[in-house]
């Protein structure tokens, strides 16, 4: 199992990563931005990283796990931006 002390950093991650996951809904929610954009992706994909590395620190799986598969999706559908659209 990947081991990651809980320190400053991890807490700062753990932040970051609610403030822009939180910011992402809000942003799509008020027309802001749109879902299938940049943007929305990278700040889906950087929070659920940020809460991953707080997650694991803290020993807390189920919510390492779903941002496991937040990230996934996020890197999915920014590949799908960058390299399959026309």
């Amino acid at each position: 199992m990947l081991k990651i002390k809980s320190s400053k950093y991890t807490e700062f991650c753990g932040w970051y990563g609610m403030a822009a996951l939180i910011l992402a809904y809000a942003f799509v929610s008020f027309g802001i931005l749109s879902p299938s954009g940049v943007i929305f992706q990278l700040l889906n994909l950087t929070g659920s990283v940020g809460l991953i590395i707080d997650a694991i620190s803290k020993k807390i799986l189920q919510v390492a796990l779903l941002n496991l598969f937040w990230a996934i999706i996020g890197i999915v559908m920014i590949i799908q931006l960058f390299f399959l659209t026309q």
